[in-house]
């Protein structure tokens, strides 16, 4: 019997004469670039080093656009932006030891947030493998091994003829569900040895698919159509599943509630009747959820952030769609369906039955009411000033990317994302100085829209030098840098625990006359100000800085009431 795949995979007339006849010239380098190509690659990130410039030197004989940063971990963050806004897997070159192993925060943020990175490391030449003999520079006894608890999967190569099939193995894991980063690893002499391999012209590593089994989603629908009072968690899962729209219609076919966690923004309309926001972090939020008879967690673990600091104790039966074998029932007992949100929203949406309920909106509006009036009463004024002025600058189908800072933290409650992956941030994993990089490989991914990126003065000192970056390849990322002095969030965490404190004050640069240095326009604004400065610099086209000197307070930890 003949399948349709083995007729896809003899090669053509002239597949056959290119395979006969490589031209000379090219090393292993080479066979690394034309793989990802031939898998549709059309940009990568990175930083060359010794021991990969083979790859680098391959470069310049193929049609793949490089995006260079000037820190290995920031073109990772890069990477991960771009593999977020294109749903594709990001390549991101990098060379041996230390460049490998800076990458390391930017693939664990991947690795939390799910968003397809293809790492391609250089290595010691294959002499030296297995530590310490040779003394080469770079040189670790197990680089892999460093990578292995923070990726989704590692492929190492040690010949040539391995290059296209890891690379298409690595991208077939990085994309499918759940998405991540991954790690290829290939020694120096490797990629510098001229080859007579043909030129890789075939790529076909489509990802696997993870349906739901059927028996569970038809116990799941069963439970929804006869629920009083379901209601709808939704995480990032479902915005890298593309799945919102679906997540919409099986609310309204059951009159469900839905509250987005802080990787899910988007996921949901925000001023739907059937919205809670984001507002996680809130008791009132809490106690809804805590009430719901049956309730309904799609492509959310459930960690820390997304159960208002393990507060959360549903008293109903839960149902949980997750794509991550691992984070499935491993906060709460569930009705666990290991699936892609995609996928198993529409198994639900072919065998519910619909639900009326009058009075959801009510208990929608009553909650989001309690949630209003417990931040009006903080003294807040300045903080949602400023985070409705960005909302009001930012053009609604622009994405936005945040650091790990004080104004990040309202957004994740308070801020509209206006569509699904339209809001990134590096709540994830939590590190520093993500948001400049990332933004800068959005622009990449999608020249058509301005990016915004928002950090404070902490975490900006950690991306600064990628100014150059947005100079040099003229990137359409508009910065907003909250200084405020120090690292805010701990110096409100510390003076909280202990009364007062410690190591988080900063002396820092003019971000303005810094950022004109590199190039870059730069301008200081007031809370006053601040909308009508970062319209217009969002409507220039180029990178731009806008600096907002203030000091922001993070609502009260409404988990403590």
């Amino acid at each position: 019997m003949t399948h349709d795949h083995d007729l896809v995979l003899r090669p053509t007339p002239a597949q056959t004469e290119a395979a006969l006849n490589p031209p000379d010239g090219r090393n292993g380098g080479d066979l690394v670039v034309e793989t990802l190509a031939a898998l549709g690659a059309t940009t990568v990130f990175g930083l060359p080093g010794q021991h990969a410039l083979g790859m680098f030197d391959a470069l310049r004989r193929s049609d793949l656009r490089y995006i260079g940063l000037r820190v290995e971990n920031n073109a990772g963050f890069a990477a991960d932006a771009y593999g977020r806004i294109t749903g594709e897997a990001a390549p991101l070159l990098l060379s041996t030891g230390p460049g490998a192993l800076t990458s390391l925060a930017a693939l664990q943020e991947a690795a939390a947030a799910s968003a397809p990175v293809l790492a391609i490391s250089s290595q010691v030449p294959t002499a030296g493998l297995g530590g310490g003999r040779h003394g080469y520079l770079h040189e670790l006894p197990d680089q892999a091994a460093s990578f292995r608890g923070v990726v989704k999967s590692v492929h190492t190569v040690r010949t040539q003829s391995q290059i296209p099939s890891a690379i298409e193995a690595a991208w077939k894991s990085a994309l499918t569900a759940p998405h991540g980063p991954v790690w290829v690893e290939i020694p120096q002499d490797v990629l510098l040895a001229q080859t007579a391999i043909p030129v890789v012209t075939g790529g076909d590593a489509f990802p696997e698919e993870l349906p739901p089994r059927p028996e569970l989603t038809a116990v799941a629908a069963d439970l929804l159509s006869k629920a009083a009072r379901p209601a709808i968690i939704a995480g990032g899962g479902v915005v890298r599943a593309d799945a919102s729209g679906k997540l919409r219609q099986l609310a309204e076919t059951l009159r469900a509630p839905v509250v987005t966690t802080p990787g899910g923004k988007g996921a949901f309309p925000w001023n739907h009747p059937l919205s809670l926001q984001s507002w996680i972090e809130d008791r009132h939020t809490t106690d809804f959820l805590e009430d719901a008879d049956v309730l309904l967690v799609v492509g959310s673990g459930l960690g820390e952030l997304s159960s208002n600091y393990h507060t959360f104790h549903p008293r109903g039966r839960m149902i949980q769609i997750e794509a991550d074998l691992g984070k499935l029932e491993s906060n709460h007992p569930a009705l666990g369906i290991h699936a892609d949100a995609r996928l198993a929203l529409q198994a639900l949406l072919e065998t519910v039955s619909p639900r009326e309920d009058a009075t959801a909106a009510d208990r929608v509006r009553d909650v989001l009411a309690k949630v209003a009036d417990r931040i009006a009463a903080q003294d807040l004024t300045l903080e949602q000033d400023v985070l409705a002025s960005v909302r009001r600058a930012l053009p609604a189908d622009s994405p936005s990317f945040w650091d790990m800072t004080i104004l990040a933290y309202w957004a994740w409650s308070a801020f509209d994302a206006k569509g699904p992956n339209h809001l990134h941030s590096a709540q994830g994993a939590g590190g520093l100085g993500y948001a400049f990089p990332a933004a800068l490989g959005a622009a990449a991914a999608d020249p058509t829209r301005p990016v915004l990126a928002v950090s404070g003065d902490g975490g900006a000192l950690y991306s600064i030098a990628e100014l150059a970056t947005a100079r040099q390849y003229d990137l359409d990322v508009t910065w907003l840098i909250v200084d405020d002095g120090g690292y805010g969030i701990l110096r409100e965490y510390m003076t909280d625990a202990f009364g007062e404190a410690t190591a988080t004050e900063l002396t820092r640069p003019d971000y303005v006359a810094l950022a004109e240095s590199f190039g870059v326009p730069g301008i200081r604004t007031t809370p006053e100000n601040l909308e009508q400065d970062l319209a217009k610099a969002l409507r220039t086209p180029g990178p731009s800085v806008v600096l907002l000197p203030a000091v922001l307070r993070m609502f009260a930890p409404t988990h403590l009431d």
